[in-house]
């Protein structure tokens, strides 16, 4: 396997509505020939489809029978080279696509353009990697395997940083490697932008000509309404990137394409590239649309012939209609890329440069709100594990945990103190207790409206308002109520890190209010739909310490719970005899609630 190969590892999840999928879309490799079938107004074409295949149904079902014979040709092929890499004892990195957030300290974090050292890809949705001293998993949707694998891993974030190398000489010194090499490498990430640009606008053709169009034949199924929502703007799109890769063809140099001058495309093309703005925020009504209309077997049957029909690999329409969203966001890795291997002194060199910035303001803005989306899904999740909770639900007025960490609460009128989990939301600050004796089972206590406050930091001694001594103190004030709250901090450093998490505060509400940025009602009401869903089937037992103590010393500790929850069950918790610890504890008054 050459540098020269690139990997898009997105792979295929066997579930509906996933949310990762390949963007190799241009791969079908069919082994059975259907006659010329057409979708005519009104019906299917019987006649046609009866011929070879029979009726929708069975077209469907032959194909899930035949061992996705109609799929992508090369299967598992790409998993398991990454693998035999590994084990050959080389060192395989990829780029983040996505920013990964979170909570979870055997998942590993990272923010999109990160490298990340892929240590086992075994499990084709869940990997494992490193970054700098931080191991966890990942996955293997938010990534893609970087063009050139053999750039070393020390230099990649020094130049990725600035955009370009800080020396031209001393890099290549560094590399081992000349001019040639250096060419060499340019023209690989060259021919992957038109190669992938090129796949990308099949891919484009496919959903227009091989969905909408059939769709709008259907109006006994369809509403122009429903379209609208499940394709978004994608024709709109379609017809820009046809021109966009029309221009990019002719700056193509194909005796020299080290040579090629691509950067003008896209500072001539970013102003039409914002239409991704459109597309990526329909995106989850769109989503949730098809996961309606699929309930329904003759809508499952209807875009399988829609895929068959049209010769796409075997991925669901939801899986295809997130390549746009991908693909706005890839550009500036690409880029980035680009502008490694472009001297100062080359013509495209200020292009690149300038259209690095461009299609990273816009990969930004759109990153950011995909980031925003799916957080409220696991904002709504962690509500419904709180115990005893009251009042709306934290999605009606915030969108973003912005911090979260324990302080000790004092309170009037005889300065009581209390310690509280904290969590700071976008507006409001939620106050937990924690069990007794489960540590990990938390209260609703209150609430904060952070809209009305002022954060007043709290020099340490004596306080004439509390009339304590205090030490790592900070106040939050009411200005309508002049209501006070006082806190502190077990550490000066927590107490810091808590005002900078109040200045962040305010100004995510501010860049929200101005970027005009907010979550629609049906977004909200379907993630708390979701965790209450999740919360009924019942959570998992806590596993014991010192079991819990023996995962962490293995390389890999458990899987991600975002698996089927059966196989987090096989893999986390161990057998053992049911105990009685709780219902003779149960039995003592002191410890009941």
């Amino acid at each position: 396997i050459t540098s020269a190969v690139v990997f898009d590892i997105l792979p295929l999840k066997l579930h509906p509505f996933s949310q990762s999928t390949p963007t190799g879309l241009d791969c079908v490799g069919w082994k059975r020939r259907i006659s010329s079938p057409v979708i005519t107004d009104g019906a299917l074409d019987k006649t046609a489809l009866t011929d070879d295949v029979g009726s929708e149904e069975d077209l469907y079902e032959d194909f899930r029978s035949s061992n996705h014979r109609y799929g992508h040709p090369g299967g598992g092929g790409e998993q398991l080279a990454i693998n035999e890499l590994i084990s050959d004892g080389s060192v395989v990195y990829a780029e983040a696509l996505w920013d990964h957030v979170t909570m979870d300290d055997q998942e590993l974090g990272f923010k999109a353009g990160d490298v990340i050292e892929v240590m086992d890809a075994t499990n084709k949705e869940w990997w494992w990697g490193r970054i700098l001293d931080s191991e966890g998993w990942f996955p293997a949707s938010f990534v893609r395997l970087r063009v050139n694998q053999d750039e070393p891993m020390e230099d990649y974030p020094l130049k990725v940083e600035g955009g370009k190398e800080d020396d031209s000489s001393s890099s290549t010194r560094r590399f081992g490697m000349g001019q040639t090499t250096k060419d060499q490498m340019r023209t690989n990430v060259i021919n992957e932008i038109i190669s992938t640009e090129r796949d990308y606008i099949k891919h484009l053709k496919d959903i227009c000509e091989g969905y909408i169009k059939q769709c709008r034949k259907r109006a006994d199924m369809f509403t122009e309404e429903q379209l609208k929502t499940i394709f978004g703007n994608i024709e709109d799109i379609y017809r820009c990137q046809k021109k966009f890769v029309k221009a990019l063809e002719k700056k193509f140099n194909k005796d020299h394409p080290h040579l090629s001058e691509v950067g003008s495309c896209f500072l001539e093309y970013q102003t039409e590239f914002q239409i991704y703005s459109e597309y990526c925020n329909n995106h989850p009504n769109a989503c949730m649309e098809l996961s309606r209309l699929t309930k329904v077997n003759k809508y499952v049957y209807f875009f399988e012939a829609c895929r068959l029909l049209q010769k796409m690999i075997d991925i669901s329409l939801d899986g295809f209609l997130l390549t746009p969203v991908q693909k706005i966001c890839k550009y500036p890795l690409q880029l980035a890329e680009l502008l490694k291997y472009t001297n100062p002194q080359h013509r495209d060199f200020k292009d690149v440069e300038a259209a690095l910035n461009a299609m990273k303001n816009v990969a930004r803005l759109i990153n950011e709100r995909k980031r925003r989306l799916e957080n409220i899904d696991k904002i709504a999740q962690w509500q419904s594990s709180i115990e005893d909770w009251e009042g709306e639900d934290v999605l009606v007025r915030s969108s973003e945990l912005i911090y979260s960490g324990e302080l000790t609460k004092i309170s009037h009128p005889q300065a009581k103190s209390q310690q509280r989990m904290f969590f700071l939301f976008d507006h409001q600050l939620v106050c937990c207790k924690k069990d007794l004796l489960r540590r990990d089972i938390l209260y609703y206590k209150s609430r904060i409206n952070m809209d009305d406050m002022e954060i007043l930091d709290v020099e340490d001694g004596k306080d004439k308002d509390f009339n304590i001594s205090v030490k790592n103190a900070f106040k939050l004030h009411c200005r309508d109520t002049e209501e006070l709250h006082l806190f502190c901090t077990k550490k000066p450093e927590q107490k810091q890190r808590w005002l900078k998490a109040f200045e962040n505060e305010r100004r995510q509400v501010q860049l929200d209010q101005e970027t005009g940025f907010s979550i629609t009602e049906v977004q909200k009401k379907q993630a708390m739909l979701n965790a209450s869903k999740q919360h009924h089937t019942g959570k998992p037992k806590a596993v014991t310490r010192p079991y819990y103590d023996f995962l962490m010393r293995q390389k890999h500790p458990t899987l991600p719970t975002t698996l089927p929850q059966q196989q987090v069950f096989m893999l986390a918790e161990p057998k053992r005899k049911p105990s009685n610890f709780w219902q003779n504890i149960s039995r003592l008054t002191p410890f009941r609630k």
